[in-house]
C-alpha cells in the first residue's frame, strides 16, 4: 500500500516535496537530496 508523505529540508525546515513510498517495501524514512527553493541550493530532505 502506497502512503503520501511529505519531503522536509534538514536545514531551513521547510516542507518542499509531496511524495508517496511503499510502506511495506520500505519501512525506514526516506532520504534525498533535492533543491531547497528557500536556501537556493540542493539540500538533503527527510520524511516528515
Amino acid at each position: 500500500m502506497r502512503v503520501k508523505i511529505n519531503l522536509k529540508c534538514s536545514q531551513c525546515g521547510s516542507i518542499n516535496y509531496l511524495t508517496s513510498k511503499n510502506q511495506k517495501n520500505h519501512p525506514e524514512k526516506i532520504q534525498v537530496l533535492k533543491y531547497c527553493p528557500k536556501e537556493r541550493k540542493v539540500t538533503l530532505h527527510v520524511e516528515s
